[in-house]
């Protein structure tokens, strides 16, 4: 082999080699900006909450219903769908700068010169010519600069993707919360609606009573302060109910199914326990934070592109075809082909690349500083959660034993009101906290599933 033949061999694979390098700096994830421990550990044991489908975590039939037509038709979640397919298209435009673009031209000319024959008079400077060619160009990336801004294009649709996931747990928990937040709020105008009952009868045996003078004004007061209460507690639940059903119905995009709604905070609709794992395990695959770290990387490879701008660029361009005068004979003309390299070297840009390799890299430290305080928030969020987890069972057993004594104390307000040994005060007092005790137990059991609820999506939410 003719070292001409060798040189001729080994330019084309080293400008290959080159051109798979890139002037990016080398990419390195940091230590956790977090403790190595979330400060309230959780107690369940299994599979960590992210990885687990979110069938598996709201367990209520109907719930999975609405979940499965807010992810069809919430149009929040169908704009990060779209914005996830555009910027695919846009990686993919940036993308076919690593390859040659090849373009077919066929052009015709035709003039007159002026010139005529001499002999005859008759005009002849009549021209025309026609070409076809089949051109490409290919800029030679030396040093990386396309493939820097493909790989910046590439993380940055990687992101948008992980947005859409984060959109579709964001999605899920919000639905989530509406439908529970919706059954206890009936739950809530139910007890309400028999409280107001209750008033009612009492109301008017009293009444009767006062009529007899068997009670005084003062009873009577009491009695009617009670009653109206309960009928602006009716009112004003019966117009939360309604904007539960407006908020779950924008979630999920269409009319919900009335067989689909709830009557009443159901028990169980929720995993009753979440695992969740150490916080270098659920914080790095938290949807948000993934992102962030593919934005961090787009404006990683973004500088090896602003490096590039420093030095040549090399474009290579040619094409090959026919010529011929007549175009009914276009492609049995004569062959044609032209070969035009050319390197562009930056001379003097008035400090514009220096101004843009400069402003990449503050567009990385700001990418970074961003990341990390992502990932603190997710631990934040994270920690809320498992600390509201350690002490709700407790709340909630001391709730239901306010229910239960609360319960007893009226019963025993009632009978020893019935039996004349204590006034009409002392039963209404033991009626006011049985109600609000009741209404403090629904709440309790409320914000223990809304709890579950935000730990599943504090961890990143699992999805199928």
């Amino acid at each position: 082999m003719t070292s001409s033949l060798k040189l001729g061999l080994m330019l084309p694979a080293t400008a290959l080699v080159l051109s798979a390098c890139t002037m990016a700096p080398k990419y390195e994830r940091g230590t956790l900006p977090v403790a190595d421990q979330f400060p309230t550990p959780a107690t369940a044991q299994g599979a960590s909450a992210e990885t687990l489908p979110w069938q598996k975590v709201f367990l209520d039939p109907r719930l999975q219903s609405v979940i499965y037509e807010a992810l069809v038709n919430n149009r929040d979640l169908r704009i990060a769908t779209l914005n996830a397919e555009r910027v695919r298209a846009q990686y993919s435009v940036q993308r076919a700068g690593l390859f040659p673009g090849v373009n077919g031209t066929v052009s015709g000319r035709r003039g007159d010169t002026g010139a005529v024959n001499s002999q005859t008079n008759q005009p002849v400077g009549t021209t025309e010519s026609w070409s076809a060619d089949v051109g490409a160009s290919w800029e030679l990336d030396l040093f990386g600069r396309v493939r820097s801004l493909s790989n910046a294009a590439l993380n940055t649709y990687f992101a948008s993707a992980e947005n859409q996931k984060a959109a579709k747990v964001s999605l899920i928990a919000s639905v989530a919360t509406a439908w529970l937040t919706l059954g206890a709020d009936q739950e809530q105008l139910r007890l309400s609606r028999e409280t107001l009952r209750l008033r009612e009868e009492s109301l008017s045996l009293t009444q009767k009573r006062f009529d007899l003078g068997a009670t005084d004004a003062l009873g009577l007061g009491q009695e009617q302060t009670l009653t109206e209460q309960a009928r602006a507690d009716v009112a004003q639940l019966e117009a939360l109910v309604q904007q539960d059903k407006n908020a779950l119905r924008l979630l999920v995009g269409v009319e919900v199914d009335a067989a689909n709604l709830p009557d009443a905070l159901p028990e169980n609709a929720v995993l009753s326990d979440l695992p969740v794992g150490l916080p270098s395990d659920v914080l790095l695959k938290r949807p948000d934070v993934v992102a962030a770290e593919f934005d961090l990387k787009a404006a990683n490879a973004n500088i090896g592109a602003a490096r590039a701008a420093f030095f040549p660029r090399i474009s290579l361009t040619g094409a090959v075809g026919k010529a011929s005068t007549d175009l009914n004979n276009l492609f049995d003309g004569a062959d044609t082909w032209s070969f035009a390299p050319s390197i562009s070297v930056p001379i003097f840009a008035g400090g514009a690349n220096v101004a843009g390799l400069e402003g990449s890299k503050k567009a990385r430290d700001i990418a970074l500083a961003t990341y990390e305080k992502s990932i603190q928030t997710a631990f934040r969020d994270v920690a809320d959660a498992l600390a509201v987890r350690s002490t709700i069972d407790t709340r909630l057993t001391a709730q239901t034993r306010v229910v239960e004594a609360a319960s007893e104390t009226e019963a025993l307000s009632r009978a020893r009101f019935d039996r004349g040994v204590d006034s009409r005060l002392t039963l209404t007092d033991a009626q006011r906290t049985l109600y609000g005790a009741q209404q403090g137990l629904i709440t309790t059991r409320l914000t223990r599933v809304l709890n579950l609820t935000r730990l599943y999506s504090a961890t990143g939410g699992g999805l199928q």
